[in-house]
């Protein structure tokens, strides 16, 4: 990591869990806007942090066009999507431009995206937090080399009272807590025939993680076997952004794609950079 990048870390060390509105996090005062997108972005290539992200400014790609001028009604694509690919068909829109809900537009937009019918030309950054991958190397791999003139002491702290916190733990080394007793899960009848809610996600999120032991890092594809129908793809997509918004989970973008079948993979949520999300983590 150069300079930059360390700062942009080690504010994010300060932070409750590790995550903030981008807004908050700048190197120095006199980063900008677009510079700090940039260090953010470089360090999500690197899987050392994530982010969520909005589209804010798209037009249409050549392979939209091409789209339109087929019979969609025999083309695996939503009326949403056609509605979407026809309103920036002449010139570049932004999402404010569509009747449509926020949440719903960028599920869209993020779609159409990933397959290419449309060229994002603006993204606003959201929220953005460290990876566990990001956490392991400031623990274990990061070795500081060079001048830091400008790294502060409130910043040198923040990296100090995560090292020690680390080494605390370790030294613990605490027994495995049982597992609480929680609420009963959704009825598994009741999924086949009524539209869960969120409660009843996060309980299917949870029952998932324990039966298949996937140690908090539940791929998407197993929530999707068990909810869709009767959820569709967008309304699972918008109660997951929900559950995250409310802290009860994070989601985790796919950083090693061996281990996973293309289809599993495309069961994920598309990002317009970056990785799908891919791994439910409970909060």
């Amino acid at each position: 990591m150069d300079t930059r990048e360390l700062k942009f870390v080690l504010k994010l060390l300060g932070f409750p869990s590790h995550r903030a509105p981008i807004s908050q996090i700048k190197p120095n005062n006199r980063t900008k806007a677009a510079e700090r997108d940039r260090i953010c972005l470089a360090l999500c290539d690197r899987g050392l942090v994530d982010c969520t992200s909005e589209i804010v400014q798209f037009r249409i790609a050549p392979p939209g066009n091409a789209l339109l001028r087929l019979d969609v009604d025999r083309l695996p694509i939503t009326s949403d999507e056609i509605r979407v690919l026809k309103a920036c068909s002449e010139a570049s829109v932004s999402p404010k431009d569509l009747d449509f809900d926020p949440e719903s537009c960028q599920i869209v937009l993020h779609k159409l995206a990933e397959r290419g019918f449309i060229k994002v030309e603006k993204t606003k950054i959201d929220d953005v937090w460290l990876t566990q991958r990001g956490l392991d190397y400031l623990r274990d791999e990061y070795v500081p080399t060079g001048n830091a003139l400008e790294l502060t002491l409130d910043q040198l702290a923040c990296y100090l009272q995560f090292l020690r916190k680390s080494t605390s733990a370790k030294a613990e080394t605490p027994a495995k807590p049982k597992t609480p007793a929680l609420p009963k899960p959704v009825n598994p009848q009741r999924r086949l025939t009524e539209k869960p809610n969120d409660v009843d996600i996060w309980y299917a999120i949870e029952e998932l993680d324990r039966q298949l032991d996937t140690d908090n890092y539940l791929p998407i594809f197993y929530l999707r076997e068990r909810l869709q129908p009767p959820l569709t793809r967008a309304e699972l997509d918008s109660a997951l952004y929900r559950l995250q918004r409310n802290d009860r989970v994070e989601l985790s973008s796919l950083q090693e794609a061996a281990h996973y079948t293309p289809e599993q993979i495309e069961a994920g949520i598309p990002q317009d950079i970056g990785g799908p999300l891919f791994f439910i983590i409970r909060n």
